[in-house]
Formats: structure tokens, C-alpha cells, sequence
């Protein structure tokens, strides 16, 4: 069983940075395809971005593109979501998720049904 513990969540002010971290334990990490994804109050959990177990490959949805970026140190069992120029609408839980779908070693799965494990999720809140 693999548990996921995200941090790093906060409140911010618009066009300032996080980065959020998850760290995972109970499985192989370096064989696991990790996501991000986010939830905003009353709206559905959407995929933010992902990378594969490798490193090599990652996605990310369009209305984060040129602003997130996803990392990942194998050695360290985590997997980073790197924010930048946030705006209000950035205002989510995020979640970490990994699967182990043998796909995902090549390419990116987007919807959450293709992940196992959840983290408990960290608040992110962005000030206008």
C-alpha cells in the first residue's frame, strides 16, 4: 500500500510562487507514475499534470502550461509541483496521486480513475 503526503500549500497573493512536495512511502517509487491534480470548491477534481517514473515524460493541463512544472527526485521518494505566477484561479486542494499502470511508464495518464493512491490533498489559496 503506498501513502502519499503532500505539503507546502498556503495562502499567497497573485503572481507569487509555491512549490508543493509529496511524498511517497509503502511502494516502489522509481516505478511509479505520479500525478497532480486539483479540486476547487464545488467544481470536480481536474488533472493538473503528471510525469512518469522515469522523469523523461511529463504532461500538464492547458491552463497550467509555461507556469507549473513537475519534478521528481527518485532518491528522495518525492515528487515536486513547482507553481509559478499563480492567480486566484490556481485556488484548489491539490492532490498527489501515483499509478502503476504499466502505460504509464511511457506516457502520462490524465484522468483520475487511472491513479490508485491519494495523498490527503494541501490547500492553496491565491489572493487577487
Amino acid at each position: 500500500q503506498v501513502q502519499l503526503v503532500e505539503s507546502g500549500g498556503g495562502l499567497v497573493q497573485a503572481g507569487d510562487s509555491l512549490r508543493l512536495s509529496c511524498v511517497a512511502s509503502g511502494g516502489t517509487f522509481d516505478s511509479l507514475g505520479m500525478g497532480w491534480f486539483r479540486q476547487a470548491l464545488g467544481k470536480e477534481r481536474e488533472f493538473v499534470g503528471g510525469i512518469t517514473w522515469s522523469g523523461v515524460s511529463t504532461q500538464y493541463a492547458e491552463f497550467v502550461k509555461g507556469r507549473f512544472t513537475i519534478s521528481r527526485d527518485n532518491a528522495k521518494n518525492t515528487v515536486y509541483l513547482q507553481m509559478n505566477s499563480l492567480k486566484p484561479e490556481d485556488t484548489a486542494i491539490y492532490y498527489c496521486a501515483t499509478t502503476n499502470r504499466p502505460y504509464a511508464q511511457r506516457y502520462v495518464p490524465v484522468r483520475s480513475y487511472e491513479y490508485d493512491y491519494w495523498g490527503q490533498g494541501t490547500q492553496v489559496t491565491v489572493s487577487s
